[in-house]
């Protein structure tokens, strides 16, 4: 179906050149701070301990960071878990003992608070399992690219799914580089974010190719620029409420949500920001620049085939 009806395309492929001179020096930056900065991973990926703790009234977070800093954990991230009474509390690894380390760190905010609080579990992250998790985590991400390249060179053409797998690239990057460059923390909820991100990224990819598939083989006069121009025209307002609407929803959860799933949130508002633009410049420019034209996209003809129709 027709998304957008009008008498004029966008020149979307107009400002390509510019488009594609701002994502790479985005890119630059990006992998720049991932490369001489690195990412700020949680206990998850670089192990440490997990304190959950209840609280008898709405706990107070600034006065428990700074009980905990005085106790010698300033490092320790504090954040709210579900209700407002509720605290999870992340350790770095440390030499001491998980018992040893919770049952200090208990002490120390049962006497902050004339022991109304309740220490409600632990758990421990060792550095084995970080590494495992954290080449698990990138392999995924890996297969992920693999399986988009193969499936849309087959549903489109190479040229096609090389732009995915471009775009796809392009929005991880700056996605997990903005992490990087604001050292937030990165842990498993974010991973599984950008395995999101990917996923969206890629089915407005899709929506565009399929319209730009669909116009070269109907339209016949026009150059393979103004086809995708007309294509990109045709699907913006898919593309634009799709990602108001995700937008809208992604925020409700960045301030309502809570602490803990903050950086969750924000790696989809960005992922999201960052595909909405891939689908529209970085996607259809890459298989733009490979040549892809009329002719790759035309139903193969069948030869010696006989029309039996009266």
């Amino acid at each position: 179906m027709q998304l957008i009806k009008t008498t004029s395309a966008i020149n979307f492929m107009g400002k390509r050149n510019i488009a594609m001179i701002f994502s790479v020096i985005l890119l630059l930056v990006a992998v720049a701070s991932i490369v001489t900065r690195g990412l700020n991973l949680g206990i998850d990926f670089t192990g440490g301990t997990l304190i959950e703790v209840g609280y008898t009234q709405d706990a107070n977070l600034p006065a428990i960071r700074e009980t905990l800093a005085q106790g010698g954990q300033g490092d320790a991230s504090v954040q709210q878990f579900g209700t407002a009474k509720d605290v999870l509390i992340r350790l770095a690894k440390s030499d001491q003992p998980s018992s040893t380390l919770s049952n200090e760190v208990f002490g120390m905010l049962s006497n902050a608070v004339d022991g109304q609080v309740e220490l409600r579990r632990v758990e421990f992250v060792g550095p084995q399992v970080g590494d495992e998790l954290t080449e698990d985590g990138f392999l995924a991400v890996i297969v992920a690219l693999m399986a988009i390249l193969i499936y849309v060179a087959l549903r489109f053409e190479w040229r096609f799914a090389v732009g995915s797998v471009v775009a796809l690239i392009h929005d991880v990057t700056l996605t997990i580089g903005l992490f990087s460059l604001l050292q937030i923390e990165f842990d498993l909820p974010v991973l599984a974010a950008v395995l999101a991100v990917i996923g969206y990224s890629l089915n407005d990819t899709i929506v565009v190719f399929d319209r730009v598939r669909e116009n070269f083989r109907k339209m016949r006069k026009g150059t393979s620029e103004s086809i995708i121009n007309w294509s990109l025209t045709q699907t913006l307002s898919r593309t634009l409420m799709t990602s108001l609407t995700t937008i809208l929803v992604l925020l409700a959860l960045f301030f309502l949500g809570g602490e803990i799933i903050h950086g969750f949130a924000f790696a989809l508002f960005v992922g999201v920001l960052v595909g909405t633009y891939s689908s529209i410049y970085v996607a259809s420019t890459a298989a733009l620049m490979l040549g892809v034209s009329k002719e790759d996209l035309m139903p193969v003809q069948k030869e010696n085939v006989v029309d039996d129709r009266p």
